[in-house]
């Protein structure tokens, strides 16, 4: 020990004698380890950590599979049987979430509401704080509403009361009570927070309404693909009764509930990781680069030294020590950097993380940082050690420790400098293929328009029947015509799903014929649906006068929806291009009549009386859904989460108060949500932006610091070789052969790493072909300009040495021989 802190003290004298390279060191250091540790802690929290339930790895997410593989949500009746039939199971349950409107609190909020059966908490082993849990007699049908609250929207919305006797919740127009708090951490389904019980609304018959996520607890002893077996057989066992079909039951897939969390966000992620690991290389490869020169510098101290008995293990040692403190003070401001980062991290990503709260610099990602700071002491220490003390020191005494070498001298340098510029071409290739990729999406035809329009949201209750109709007619009429009379608003219209932020829903459609009757029965829908030549599949869209005029989604046939289309008159649809060319190729469509009374119970039949432009609802990257287009005046039952688009002259946003106001005067339990399109539009982008900020700031960090350590090396390789310059111009060399001398070596590991770079790049491309639209992971014009870029910023870098190098004086580098 008493030998360690003697070169440990050493250590601290040679890094406070060299104050620039220490400098530069622990920066480039801490950079790439604050990097490194803050994406690591987003990594673990994310996709590592332990979800915050009692024995979380036998949580899962159970959906239906279809004939054809793909993964279906439940129907009512498939749940039942699969929870009744099961033997890998301890718990099931149905789960839903929804923004709704609710008012009772220090204010009316839009809150995300979710319905959750019996055994809910069971599967995920949570329990109140305050008050208690659902009882059985609260999971029935027409049972008094009673609620279990989020900690956080108890404390801000409802004052933190413990009494909880007192506290009446309106949801969907309806009282609730609240009989419970859950604790703070809680949040399943994501950003919940009010939980009822799902049984107290009527159970849909149908087998193929799949409306409901479904979330389990497996038995002791069971994996995921035992219960997925057992599932699967019950669900054959339903298709083998009550018949096949698309939408029907043919089999069960569970996944680990971490899984079903992360699956969207586990690509950027493992992709940034990958990023940043190959930033750390780089700055490893650059204080490498650094401490070897201060080797060199160091012959002679270290000739000294073993003239006077010291062992070569015990100079390795020595450095090894010296790279330990300077890893470890680098470290050490990493980890502070680091917190910062994953602020900055946390407040640049606007799409929010699953299992957040375990987001942080915590043990296991303070061990992960301790790690990375070992790994590399023991690196840059055994590589300058062994390069530092190898051959005869005892010779450099002889010679009077001149500064000499050779264009060989410096190999090791040249090595990590191709290195390096390998890595900074993984990191560009994989910044500009994402930045090609975003200006694909970008250049991609929404198929409307968002300059100069707003976005106003309004979360109304489901209407209790048929009779309610009217109200909400009115309702949306009312508020259309008072935005319409606002100064500045040129054209408004209404639509339930609002492109690029929410999605349309979507089912089987049926061709008819005026004859037919229209269906009244469960039955009478399956035999009409029974003629698959007449069938089709279509997103619905509950849409009003003004809206296609409002986003510029152009009319190709037909009219569009007017004042015509009244409660009274006969039901119209407008149809997309898309399902027009699929279902009617070189038809005309106006004039065929629809059955879409499966998605909103309404069995009368539907007249298409236009066609309109596709729109991109789900985002820029997904094509075009067909879509059947309904207006609110005959069918708003589906209408309860209604948006209002307002084309204004201006600024949007400078109505945004006036438009809140007016929902206000109408109902003031309806908290309103305004937004210009321009918003939501690049809301829709977030994640791809986020990702591609990322790698373009590890990208431009690595050029930087690859430029920087070809300048060192090229630097010192010009120092050493001083006299052997000055010879060679005092013998004839014209500036320009040294400058091409100088140039052709500085180069040469430069290309070589480019070649390697591109060739690693067309191979880990591949894993990032899933983040990546409109273009290849081998995209040769994002590989050629990259190429390209590392080449000129390479020789600028070669460039200043150099050039230098053509300056030698012969005097001056002869003066001592």
């Amino acid at each position: 020990m008493s030998s360690f802190l003697l070169d440990l003290r050493f250590a601290a004298r040679v890094l406070l004698k060299n104050r620039g390279f220490t400098a530069i060191a622990i920066g480039t250091l801490a950079l790439g380890i604050a990097a490194t540790t803050a994406i690591f802690s987003v990594v673990y929290g994310v996709l590592l950590s332990p979800l915050p339930y009692p024995q979380p790895d036998k949580i899962v997410r159970v959906w239906e599979t279809a004939s054809d593989g793909h993964h279906m949500n439940f129907a009512d009746p498939n749940f039942e049987d699969v929870r009744d039939q099961n033997h890998s199971l301890q718990a099931i349950a149905e789960y839903a979430a929804m923004l709704q409107s609710v008012s009772g609190g220090q204010q009316p909020t839009r809150t995300m509401v979710a319905l959750a059966s019996r055994g809910f908490f069971d599967v995920l082993g949570v329990q109140p704080v305050i008050g208690r849990a659902f009882a059985p007699e609260d999971h029935r049908f027409g049972a008094p509403a009673v609620a279990l609250v989020r900690y956080g929207y108890w404390r801000q919305y409802l004052g933190g009361n413990t009494d909880l006797a007192s506290l009446r919740l309106s949801i969907d127009n309806h009282p609730v009570s609240v009989v419970g708090i859950l604790p703070a951490g809680f949040d399943f389904p994501e950003a919940s927070e009010i939980w009822i019980p799902r049984e107290i609304y009527e159970r849909y018959p149908s087998r193929t309404a799949h409306n409901w996520h479904v979330v389990a607890r497996l038995a002791n002893g069971v994996t995921p693909a035992q219960a997925a077996a057992d599932l699967s057989s019950i669900g054959a066992r339903i298709r083998e009764q009550f018949g096949g079909g698309k939408y029907m039951i043919a089999g069960a897939a569970v996944v680990p509930l971490r899984e079903s969390l992360t699956g969207s966000v586990r690509p950027v992620l493992l992709l940034l990781l990958g990023a940043v690991t190959f930033l750390l290389l780089i700055a490893c490869a650059n204080v490498a680069n650094l401490m070897l020169a201060q080797g060199a510098a160091r012959q002679r101290e270290l000739a000294v030294r073993a003239a006077l008995g010291a062992e070569r293990g015990r100079l390795i040692r020595q450095f090894l020590t010296e790279a330990l403190l300077l890893s470890s003070i680098s470290g050490a401001l990493g980890i502070l950097a680091a917190v910062w980062g994953v602020n900055g991290l946390l407040a640049l990503n606007r799409d929010p993380l699953p299992n957040t709260q375990a987001i942080g610099i915590n043990f296991p990602v303070l061990l992960f940082a301790m790690a990375i700071c070992v790994s590399l002491a023991v690196l840059l220490g055994v590589i300058c050690a062994v390069r530092a003390t190898r051959g005869d020191l005892q010779s450099i005494l002889a010679e009077g420790a001149r500064l000499t070498g050779t264009a060989s001298g410096n190999r090791l340098g040249r090595i990590l400098v191709t290195a390096q510029l390998a890595a900074a071409l993984l990191l560009l290739a994989g910044a500009g293929l994402l930045g090609r990729s975003l200006l694909r999406v970008l250049s991609t035809d929404p198929g409307f328009h968002t300059q100069h329009v707003l976005t106003l949201n309004v979360a109304l209750p489901d209407l209790p029947n048929d009779a309610a109709k009217p109200q909400r007619v009115t309702f949306f009429n009312t508020l259309i015509e008072r935005i319409r009379a606002l100064p500045g608003v040129q054209q408004a219209g209404g639509v339930d799903a609002l492109p690029l932020s929410t999605s349309n829903a979507d089912g089987m459609f049926v061709v008819v014929n005026p004859s037919d009757p229209a269906p009244k029965t469960l039955d009478d829908f399956g035999k009409l649906f029974a003629n698959k030549e007449r069938t089709g599949e279509a997103d619905y869209c509950v849409a009003g006068d003004g809206y296609f005029e409002t986003l510029g989604i152009p009319l190709i046939s037909g009219r569009l929806f007017d004042g015509r289309d009244t409660a009274s008159a006969p039901q119209v649809a407008l149809i997309s291009q898309s399902l027009a060319q699929a279902k009617w190729p070189n038809q005309d469509p106006l004039g065929q009549q629809l059955e879409f009374g499966n998605m909103d119970g309404d069995p009368t039949f539907l007249t298409v009386v236009g066609v309109v432009g596709d729109v991109r609802y789900e985002s820029l990257e997904q094509p075009p859904h067909p879509t059947i287009y309904v207006n609110y005046r005959q069918r708003p039952q589906r209408a309860s989460n209604f948006n209002v688009v307002l084309r204004v002259a201006g600024d949007p946003a400078a109505l945004i108060r006036p438009v809140q106001q007016i929902v206000r005067d109408l109902d003031p339990t309806i908290p309103p949500k305004a937004a210009t399109f321009s918003q939501v539009f690049s809301a829709s982008l977030e994640s791809r932006r986020f990702t591609m900020l990322l790698m373009s700031i590890f990208s431009a960090t690595a050029l930087i610091l690859a430029m920087a350590g070809i300048y060192g090396v090229i630097s010192y390789s010009v120092a050493r070789r001083t006299r052997e310059f000055g010879v060679r111009i005092a013998l004839g060399a014209a500036p320009a052969q040294v400058l091409g001398l100088v140039f052709r070596e500085g180069m040469r590991p430069v290309l070589l790493g480019i070649a390697i770079g591109i060739v690693g790049g067309l191979f880990l491309a591949r894993t990032m072909q899933s983040l990546l639209f409109g273009i290849s992971s081998a995209d040769p014009l994002t590989f050629t300009a990259v190429a390209a870029a590392l080449i000129a910023v390479a020789a600028a870098a070669c460039y200043l040495p150099a050039r230098r190098a053509t300056r030698t004086d012969p005097l001056v580098a002869l003066r001592y021989e």
